[in-house]
């Protein structure tokens, strides 16, 4: 189906009778398109110029950061030229996106353009496995886009990791001519996110109308989040099963003591999906020791 050009999100949705994405759906419609947005890197390059020179003037117009995370990063396209944008480097620089396959074509993108020092991960951005507040700027992209239905869940939760922003980056229902609106209705699109954002009572420092946008249909609006202090962690790993901190074992394996749970480390990429999980109690043991105190001599 998706070699004949059918829309896979929509057949799936379909098949589910749901009226909303699930996050199942959204992995495999995107795992399905990975390289899709590489391969297509030459078109359209002035629009994606300006489009990150003028997302990166805005979040440097913000006041001192040292770490960023990009959700829902894809191939990595956006992140890479807001990087190159910025004027100063940063200290910490982090980005998950749903699909394994994504992350790896954006490590091999990173790569190719010298943009080192990345953490890439795999995770839900309902349920993303780093502290509270830890990160100090988390921004997306036309991420929480597919999530209609699901706007204040989405915006707790990265309200819950930013130390000191969030800036979204989605499409505005309210923005879009009538064609749009049923184009997004029947993909399932957010609506309303920034007054969603309003009437959970967060501090809303910028909402306008992006000024760069591609597809009339698909207008994007950006809105900042400026959050409240509160006390502040290091950005780490933690299960997102538990919430307790992850133990890198080896360069393959994250483990958490409390929940006993392992997380597979692929090509580098912390898989940290709660299903991703594997369970084990007994993953740390000592076998020698467990033989010579058990008096098993095979």
């Amino acid at each position: 189906m998706y070699g004949k050009g059918k829309n896979i999100l929509n057949h799936l949705k379909t098949e589910n009778a749901s009226a909303h994405n699930s996050s199942d759906d959204i992995l495999i419609s995107y795992d399905l398109q990975s390289g899709t947005y590489l391969k297509g890197l030459s078109d359209n390059i002035d629009f994606r110029d300006r489009y990150c020179a003028m997302l990166a003037e805005k979040i440097e117009s913000l006041t001192s950061f040292d770490s960023i995370l990009e959700i829902g990063i894809g191939e990595g396209i956006t992140f890479g030229k807001l990087m190159q944008n910025f004027r100063k480097k940063l200290s910490r620089m982090f980005g998950f996106d749903i699909s394994l396959s994504r992350v790896l074509f954006a490590q091999h993108y990173f790569k190719d353009i010298g943009l080192g020092d990345v953490t890439l991960f795999t995770s839900d951005l309902f349920n993303i496995p780093l502290p509270d507040n830890s990160i100090d700027v988390v921004f997306t992209s036309h991420a929480i886009e597919p999530n209609g239905g699901r706007e204040r869940e989405a915006l707790e939760e990265l309200c819950r990791i930013a130390k000191k922003y969030v800036v979204l980056l989605e499409p505005s229902y309210e923005s879009a001519p009538e064609e749009g609106k049923r184009r997004m209705e029947k993909h399932g699109y957010i609506r309303n996110l920034p007054q969603a954002a309003l009437d959970m009572g967060l501090n809303v420092i910028y909402n306008q109308l992006f000024e760069v946008n591609y597809n009339p249909l698909n207008p994007s609006f950006l809105t900042i989040i400026e959050k409240e202090s509160a006390e502040e962690n290091t950005p780490g790993f933690i299960c997102p099963n538990t919430g307790k901190s992850l133990e890198k074992i080896n360069e393959h394996l994250l483990y958490s003591r409390e929940g006993f749970l392992a997380y597979p480390v692929i090509n580098g990429i912390p898989c940290l999906l709660s299903e991703n999980a594997i369970l084990s109690f007994h993953l740390l043991n000592d076998f020698q020791d467990f033989k010579v105190r058990n008096g098993i001599s095979y």
